[in-house]
């Protein structure tokens, strides 16, 4: 099953797994929403899912497989190479994490492996992401840098995660501190480069 919503780019996808003798491409899905409903009524083996999707993201979607469906793996497939991504696609369930760049020859490799749950990372990125430092910030303050990151002000966040705008700006202002961010913008910069957005 394949979840990505630019229409090109799916359509290349399924023309490229189809040339693989093992492989069939079971359903298509354009948004993240109806990936666990489908998955649910097609129980693919595995699911090649783009993070950035509308509706519903791929690592939350990724998670909602892993509860529901736990015998299809997920390939996550993106343009980002960010470590902290990485650790957060391997921690909602996924098995697989390739790049949109990557050789063609290495998604039929990953497949095969992610329908045998087994790993399939790129040894680099895999280095990268358990080198790194943890994240700092709470799923909190994350979630509060995250609809800062949206452009939302104070107020609009506080109605949005049920807090109040004091809440929030402490919230705020502990992720700045902790991410040694010169204000919120930085803190937002700093947080997206190492992908704990």
């Amino acid at each position: 099953m394949l979840a990505e919503d630019m229409h090109m780019v799916r359509g290349a996808l399924v023309a490229l797994l189809k040339l693989e003798p093992d492989f069939e491409v079971i359903a298509e899905v354009e948004s993240g929403d109806v990936i666990l409903p489908v998955a649910l009524e097609r129980r693919p083996d595995v699911v090649i899912v783009d993070l950035d999707l509308p509706g519903l993201d791929g690592l939350t979607a990724a998670t909602q497989l892993r509860d529901r469906v736990p015998e299809c793996g997920v390939l996550i497939l993106t343009s980002l190479d960010r470590p902290g991504t990485l650790r957060r696609a391997l921690a909602a369930g996924a098995l697989g994490y390739l790049r949109k760049d990557a050789p063609s020859q290495e998604l039929a490799e990953a497949v095969r492996k992610v329908a045998a749950h087994e790993l399939a990372v790129d040894r680099q990125l895999m280095h990268a992401a358990w080198s790194q430092e943890d994240n700092p910030l709470t799923s909190r303050e994350t979630e509060v840098l995250r609809w800062a990151a949206s452009g939302a002000e104070t107020t609009e966040i506080a109605a949005q995660v049920h807090l109040s705008v004091g809440t929030v700006r402490n919230y705020l202002t502990s992720a700045v501190a902790k991410l040694n961010a010169r204000n919120r913008l930085d803190a937002v910069r700093i947080a997206s480069e190492a992908g704990w957005l």
